[in-house]
Formats: C-alpha cells, structure tokens, sequence
C-alpha cells in the first residue's frame, strides 16, 4: 500500500470517530396545542390547585394557558430549554413575580383551595407558608445563628430565647448542618463553603415552619459534593414538605422527584410520574429533549 493510501484510510477512520454535532431543532410530527398537557397534570390530593394559568411581562405571554395540580407532600421537578417559563411558573407559587411591575397573572391559583391572588392575601404569610430557595445561596451578612433565627423573630413564633435556639437547632438539624456549625453560631454566614450557605438557606426557608418549599434551580451553582447533599436533604424533607424544583439537570430530576414536568415556550407540554419521562415519555417534544436533539 502506497503512502497515499494509507493516508487516504487513517483520514476516513478519523473521520467516522469525530462526533457528530446535536440538531438543534424540534420533531416536524411535534404539536403543542395550547391549554392542553398530556400524562397526569393533576393529583388525588392537591397541595396547589391551578387552572389556565397565563404570565405575561408586558403584552408578551410568558406562561401560556396551563392547568397543572401539585400533590401534597410530593417531589415535582419541572425541566425544559432556557426561557421555557418553568421559573416564572415557580415564582408564581408564592408570588415573587409581584416584584416585576411589567408581570400579570391570570388565572385560578389555589392553595389548599385559597387563592394565592385574593387582594386580601397577606403575602408576608403566604410566604412563610410557600417558603423559596434561589439558585445562588444568599445567606444574610449575619451569624449562622441570626441567619436562621430571623423568620421566626418576624413572625413571632418564639418568645423566649430558649424557644428561638430549640428553632434554629431543629432547622439546622433538618438542613444536615448542626454537627457542621453547633460549635461557631455565631460566626458570620457569608464564610461558609457554598454548599454549606445553600444549606443554611434552606435550614432559614423551614425555619417557619412552611408548608411548601420551591426550589429555583438549587444546586446549579455547587460542586457535586454539595449537590449531593442537597439531593439527600430534599429526599428527607419530602416527608415534611410539598417540594417544586426547577433544574436543568435531567440526571438530578430523575434522582429526586416524583413526577417531572415538561415545559416548553411557555407551555406545559406533559407531566408524568419521573420513571415514565425518562423512559417512555408520551409526547415528542419531552423525547426530543430528554434525548438532547434540541435544548
């Protein structure tokens, strides 16, 4: 064989190992039809109630048209492309979009068939019930130990000081970090490692005593050690909690929750139990995605 044909075949074997490039595109038999979420959106035993819910910041729709129950003391993920609305969705579940002057809700939104929007809501107690964990840890620039003790100061849930510190050791029992800090509560929290500040903003979120506790991607910013922690708490928590989680990681979704919930451009395309999402998803797009041709 001459030089240029050897040449010529370790080109071409080259060639065949080079990965191919994902499609970026969606199934052309994929159709979404507004309003409309195959598999199991409701729930025998609902935490939340929520009907043709629609966002729009501005005249742009966010959210468009979506029914869904969330099942008491239950683990639902919600997964989709960046700017699919499974955030804005979240923070409707307390009422964080109330913060965005540009943001409408319309919609039934219920809680233990309350409604999240009655004007006479009290939002400050809706959010003691319905507490929130953001995507960056944002611990106070207190000690460890005010960092958890200040929702129950402004709600007046304790009235001696021995009450206060049986609350702050059972939440940081429950958020895994008593044996980590029993020792320097009152060092300031912003030392702390990140997973260790993520942990102490859960540990203030059930600090309350809520009954729900949302979660806007958790874990995005920590290393897998940390991550893995979080993952373990949240199995514990849900025999306490009714949990929502937003994560962009299909392996965690598949490790935690219960059922998992599909978004996309704004709708809620199929929500299923977690096993069935990730194995025999019933409509393309969920496929598509889960397969990584597009998100």
């Amino acid at each position: 064989m001459n030089s240029m044909n050897a040449t010529a075949i370790r080109t071409e074997n080259m060639s065949e190992k080079v990965a191919k490039p994902v499609i970026n595109e969606q199934p052309e038999n994929a159709v979404i039809t507004e309003g409309t979420t195959v598999g199991q959106p409701f729930a025998d035993d609902p935490k939340f109630k929520l009907r043709n819910v629609e966002v729009f910041y501005g005249e742009s729709p966010a959210i468009k048209n979506i029914s869904l129950d969330i099942g008491r003391n239950e683990v639902i993920a919600f997964i989709g492309p960046s700017g699919c609305g499974k955030s804005t969705f979240l923070r409707c579940l307390n009422r964080m979009n109330d913060s965005i002057d540009i943001c409408r809700v319309k919609g039934s939104l219920m809680l233990d068939d309350q409604d999240l929007y009655d004007p006479k809501r009290d939002v400050v107690e809706l959010r003691a019930r319905v507490g929130m964990v953001f995507q960056k840890p944002n611990p106070f620039p207190k000690s460890i130990y005010d960092n958890v003790a200040y929702g129950p100061r402004i709600h007046g849930l304790a009235n001696r000081k021995s009450d206060l510190d049986d609350i702050v050791e059972n939440s940081l029992r429950k958020a895994g970090l008593w044996n980590e800090v029993k020792d320097r509560l009152d060092a300031t929290a912003t030392g702390m490692s990140g997973g260790q500040q993520q942990r102490l903003c859960i540990a203030r979120a059930i600090a309350v005593s809520p009954e729900v506790i949302l979660m806007d991607e958790p874990c995005s910013a920590l290393d897998p050690i940390a991550t893995a922690k979080v993952e373990e708490l949240i199995a514990e928590m849900s025999e306490s909690y009714t949990i929502v989680i937003v994560t962009h990681s299909m392996q965690q979704a598949a490790r935690v929750s219960d059922r998992t919930a599909y978004f996309h451009l704004g709708h809620l395309v199929e929500v299923n139990d977690t096993d069935k999402v990730f194995t025999a998803p019933d409509h393309k797009l969920t496929e598509s995605y889960i397969t990584g041709r597009f998100g």
